[in-house]
């Protein structure tokens, strides 16, 4: 007994350690705990939990460590612990829960249950802790609000606890959260009810039954938002937006109050911040969940517009704002910037035939406002709906441009900026439409305002609009305005170096340079004649803008040179290629002594792929400096980590992490640091393989093994851009790897081959996921006959046959979209786009059956048999041109091919010359009838395929019926061929004397019997058995 109290003695300490400030001192004590075996980890933490006499935060410490267990090592601690320690645990749990007096502490233990009884729900549904469930029934009803408090807590973070005998208990279910959500004493127990309901509406999110019997519980849970929001509890408010996010339609009943409780709240201007912008996320959501739902509700739309626009007012005074030199991260948390992101999530949402008519008033009163905030937030507006608007405001761009630019002339600078940003975005949001209309006026006010010499941040955001300007512009508009531009952004150059070296200012010129960057970049080799007056200041700025707070302007300037380099091409840019490449070995060599988040390392990375494109074979020389530092970064490995919703709340998105809920009160979060340079070093190192080719074999193998496990997804738009990177350097790296011989190229491939095989089984994201089939179509085009093993074909057939059955599961989910109560004509818009994209995957797949075809020819008939019907189908269903133009040439080889009779191949090669037919058929103007149809009558009759034979001669009596000259010949010429093949098809029984096409083919020779001299020539070229063939065919038919 000693012992063992003297264990739990250390046990109280090792806690208190884990709790230290002190890093080692914690490190060690988690070094300490890692060791301890599961079982007694379990009697530790159970005993520290129950011992009312430790210090608060040891027990709360103990309390997250023994959930964290269960929900981290369930299966390797729990499952090997003695039935009567299980048992004695499952108790002693819900005996602490009842005699625990300390409530946060109550709820930590409630976690703790909950997670073990979903670890004890069995694969069959069955719930292994009755206890448990009958803990839950008593303590919901009990007197004692603490344990009905426990109850619904537990119910909350599990609300599949039922398990299979949900179904049984549903109205049970529903009366325990009715009841609790009508106690009018306890705030409480209503506002825990209303998020368990939440909680376990959520965790059914498919089944709609549920949502009706569940619905006359809104009213109550909607009041539940209202009041606990007045007790600064946003916790409801938050599941109301969960609910919105996940299952709109559950909102459907109510929908109406639902709304006109989230602006009232939004509205109120007594609630703090955050809680407005919660009540209107539940508004924007909605438009983007549940769009059509929501047009119908236009009056709520119509009021919802102004209270964003009044949140975008919402901005504090700043006498600094106009000549500060570091621009501040946008603070997230303001009304204005929430307010701008739901107005432009909205109009994307909802689209600007319902939002254009209805914000247009609001915006040109608050433009003429004598308060600049009202003016600042109406361009803001203007700005934030240009996407969603696009095609409404395209009519009127004329109007809203000219109106726009008078605004440049503000008197007030936070105006004029936001007028820079208007135009900035504009130009992005209507390009090249907007820069082929507005050049003149544009350029000539954009300039002008660069010269707002008092206000640095009006010069540079007008730099930033002009960058966005010149990015979209074509090159025959910009050529005209090359002096005046080069003329006034060398001048604001020239002046702002020497702010830089007087007062140290940098803001404007940053935005300069990239300016600079941006017009060589469009004007290419039309900015030759400018070269000798910008480079030798962008070099003086590279060997002298050393200091930390310059980072970022020695790293655009970085880019500008490699911009201009690459614009004017290698023979104007040797004369200081020299310079530039020991200025970039410079910083290449205090690469490795950069801080993770120095802004240089992107651009450097990109600069070195831009100087690669322009020396050619010549830069082969620097890769051993380069790629040390590129391929670090490429290996960045982005911190990820599975977690429950109790650690969710303890970490924030300030910490740089994003958070993909997965369900089940489980979240995948990834630390975004670090990796958009990832992904820039990843899309060098293919412009590097495209170039150099054989140059960069020394870097293949290291490459490729880099590669190769970014084809597994992460959730992450920086980390996409890295996947497609990898998938497009596959068939660039086999390229480059070629100068090592056959072996070492089957070594690569095979690495490569696994992986990308499963990518197109697994990528959700349609876009890399259309890159990695495009590449292994390529990978297939380099490697040729023989790089697929049985293996790889049978995964492959797998997962490009489930691609082709997807199509048509799609296709009916959108016709049932269609019947849908709220369909209307942008929901027809949606459709079409996921009815493209759906298109688009298919062409990648016929490129697949492409290159393999390519590759193996015929030998590969009959894995391809499988794919046939549903390629058929689609030629069939869809207008799909495009698409299988290929496959009909794909077709007609494997026909023509030497060994397509043969016993393995006849099934196979049946099928095609039925395809054939069928797509001339069904699709005539997706093939050239006149030129295929002889080639199809040559390959005529089918008789091992018997269902399929039935449908060619059916085509071939449609033909002939309507007199059809290709397939008759002149003169009737070819009859007597047809005559040998309806023999041929009689003699093997492919002619069903029941089926309605042996009669017709009977009537086509009937009709032939009574023109005399055709009859006879006719008859005189068939053999004796094929004579009598015919003869059995008129007997029966």
């Amino acid at each position: 007994m000693a012992a063992a109290a003297a264990e739990q003695q250390q046990f109280y300490l090792l806690l208190g350690n884990l709790l230290s400030p002190d890093n080692v001192v914690r490190k060690q004590a988690e070094e300490t705990y890692e060791n301890i075996p599961g079982q007694s980890k379990i009697t530790f933490l159970l005993q520290a939990i129950r011992n009312t006499t430790a210090a608060e935060e040891a027990r709360q410490m103990a309390a997250v460590l023994l959930r964290r267990l269960l929900s981290s090592a369930f299966d390797e601690v729990y499952p090997a612990l003695p039935s009567d320690v299980q048992t004695a645990i499952k108790s002693e749990l819900l005996m602490i829960i009842q005699m625990e007096t300390q409530s946060s502490m109550r709820k930590k233990i409630c976690d703790i249950a909950a997670e073990l009884a979903r670890n004890l729900i069995d694969e069959d549904g069955n719930n292994q802790w009755p206890e448990g469930l009958k803990f839950l029934f008593d303590s919901v009803s009990s007197q004692n609000m603490g344990l009905r408090e426990a109850a619904l807590h537990i119910f909350w973070n599990f609300p599949g606890i039922f398990g299979n005998q949900q179904q049984h208990y549903l109205d049970v279910i529903k009366r325990m959260l009715v009841q609790c959500m009508q106690d009018q004493e306890h705030p409480s127990i209503r506002t825990l009810s209303a998020r368990a309901t939440a909680a376990f509406i959520l965790a059914n999110e498919h089944n709609v039954a549920l949502f009706k019997h569940f619905a006359d519980l809104l009213p109550g849970f909607l009041q539940a938002v209202n009041d606990s929001c007045y007790q600064n509890d946003d916790s409801v408010l938050k599941s109301l937006v969960e609910i919105a996010d996940t299952v709109p339609k559950y909102l459907r009943p109510h929908l109406e109050a639902t709304l006109q409780l989230s602006l009232k709240l939004c509205g109120d201007t007594t609630l703090n911040n955050m809680q407005r912008q919660l009540a209107l996320e539940v508004i924007v959501t909605l438009s983007e969940t549940a769009a059509a739902m929501l047009r119908k509700h236009t009056n709520i739309v119509a009021q919802t517009i102004p209270q964003m626009l009044a949140m975008m007012v919402d901005l504090e005074e700043d006498e600094d704002w106009a000549n500060a030199d570091e621009l501040e991260d946008d603070d997230f948390d303001s009304n204005a910037v929430a307010g701008e992101s739901a107005l432009d999530r909205m109009a994307c949402g909802l689209g600007g035939k319902l939002v254009l008519p209805m914000i247009k008033e609001h915006i040109m009163q608050m433009l003429q406002n004598p308060d600049w905030k009202y003016r600042h937030a109406g361009l803001m507006a203007l700005s934030a709906i240009g996407e969603g608007c696009h095609q409404q405001m395209e009519g009127i761009l004329n109007e809203i441009v000219n109106f726009v630019l008078l605004f440049l002339q503000d008197p007030h600078p936070r105006v004029r900026y936001a007028a820079c940003n208007a135009v900035g975005q504009m130009a992005t949001d209507f390009a090249p439409g907007f820069q082929k209309k507005f050049h003149e006026k544009v350029i000539a006010a954009l300039l002008q305002t660069m010269e707002d010499q008092g206000n640095q941040r009006v010069q540079a955001h007008a730099a930033a609009a002009l960058i966005n300007f010149t990015e979209d512009c074509p090159k025959s508009l910009l050529i005209p305005y090359l002096d005046n531009l080069v003329k006034h952004l060398h001048s604001i150059m020239v002046l702002k170096l020497q702010e830089l070296i007087q007062k140290g200012t940098k803001l404007v010129l940053e935005q300069v340079v990239t300016s600079i960057a941006s017009v060589a970049d469009t004007a290419e080799e039309k900015f030759v004649p400018y070269y000798d007056l910008f480079m030798p200041s962008l070099k003086h700025i590279v060997e002298n803008a050393v200091q930390k707070e310059l980072r970022l302007l020695r790293g655009k300037t970085i880019e500008c040179i490699s911009l201009i380099g690459l614009a004017v091409g290698k023979e104007k840019f040797m004369q200081d290629a020299s310079d530039v490449m020991q200025l970039l070995l410079k910083t290449q060599t205090d690469f490795n002594d950069m801080e993770d988040d120095d802004p240089q390392i992107s651009y450097m990375i990109s600069a070195w792929a831009r100087m690669c494109k322009i020396l050619g074979k010549e830069f082969q020389q620097y890769l051993p400096v380069v790629m040390g530092p590129l391929m670090k970064t490429a290996s960045i490995k982005p911190e990820v980590a599975l977690l429950d919703t109790q650690d969710m709340e303890n970490m924030s998105d300030d910490d740089g992490w994003e958070f993909v809920n997965l369900g089940d009160q489980q979240s995948f979060g990834i630390k975004t640091a670090g990796l958009e340079e990832k992904s820039t070093a990843c899309q060098m190192l293919v412009c590097y393989a495209k170039e150099l080719k054989e140059g960069f074999v020394e870097y293949t193998e290291q490459v490729v093994k880099l590669m190769v496990p970014l084809l597994k997804f992460y959730f992450h738009d920086d980390i996409l851009q890295g996947l497609v990177a990898a998938a497009e350097s596959m068939p660039l790296l086999l390229e480059c790897a070629r100068v090592r011989g056959p072996e070492y190229l089957t070594q690569m491939w095979h690495f490569m081959c696994d992986a990308l095989i499963k990518a197109i089984g697994t990528e959700p994201d349609s876009d890399v996921l259309s890159e990695i089939m495009h590449s292994f179509a390529k990978c297939i085009e380099v490697m040729g006959d023989g790089c697929l093993s049985s293996e790889h074909f049978e995964e492959l057939g797998g997962i490009l046959k489930a691609k082709l059955e997807e199509h048509f599961k799609n296709q009916e989910l959108r016709q049932v979209k269609r019947q849908d109560e709220d369909y209307d004509e942008q929901v027809e818009e949606s459709l079409q786009d996921e009815d493209d994209n759906d298109v688009y995957i298919l062409t990648k797949v016929s490129d697949i059956l492409h290159s393999i075809f390519s590759s193996y020819k015929e030998k590969v008939l009959p894995w391809f048999e499988q794919l046939l019907p549903l390629i058929v189908n689609l030629i069939v269903s869809v207008h799909l041109r495009t698409v299988f133009g290929k496959a009909l040439p794909l077709l007609v080889r494997v026909i023509q091919s030497a060994d397509s009779k043969t016993k393995e191949n006849v099934n196979a090669t049946e099928n095609c010359i039925s395809a054939v037919g069928k797509i001339m058929k069904f699709k005539p103007d997706c093939v050239n009838v006149e030129e295929v149809l002889p080639h199809w009558l040559s390959w005529l009759p089918l008789h091992e395929d018997k269902e399929e034979a039935v449908q060619t001669f059916s085509y071939l009596c449609d033909l002939i019926e309507s007199n059809n000259p290709i397939v008759l010949g002149p003169n009737n010429t070819n009859l007597p061929k047809i005559f040998g093949i309806i023999a041929e098809g009689e003699m093997h029984e492919a002619i069903k004397h029941e089926d309605p096409c042996a009669k017709r083919l009977a009537n086509v020779v009937r009709q032939v019997q009574t023109s005399g001299g055709l009859w006879t020539e006719c008859i005189a070229q068939l053999s004796p058995e094929q004579q009598a063939a015919i003869q059995e065919l008129l007997n029966s038919a």
